[in-house]
């Protein structure tokens, strides 16, 4: 049996978060192997009678950032392959 070995390829996936006592903001990048970047933000808003937990808005818009950075992925990957073979392929869904 014959076992085919690939090189590891490492994404770089930072997340930033800014708050304030109402609001959490997250960014989210991903730096690509080919130094392109792909970017998302997520936002989190906390009702007035709910108790302060940063972690909970950091949980919320963190996940909000990198959905939409997902989403921008699969477009590009949607973008590469019709670029690659000429023609409109079908969408990619997650």
């Amino acid at each position: 049996m014959i076992v085919m070995m690939h090189t590891a390829v490492g994404w770089h996936v930072e997340l930033e978060f800014m708050e304030d006592d109402q609001h959490t903001r997250a960014a989210a990048m991903v730096r690509l192997p080919d130094g392109s970047e792909v970017r998302g933000h997520g936002h989190a808003s906390r009702h007035r009678v709910d108790a302060n937990q940063p972690r909970v808005g950091e949980e919320v818009a963190g996940a909000r950032a990198l959905n939409e950075l997902a989403m921008q992925l699969l477009t590009k990957a949607h973008e590469d392959i019709d670029a690659a073979s000429g023609r409109t392929s079908h969408p990619i869904h997650v």
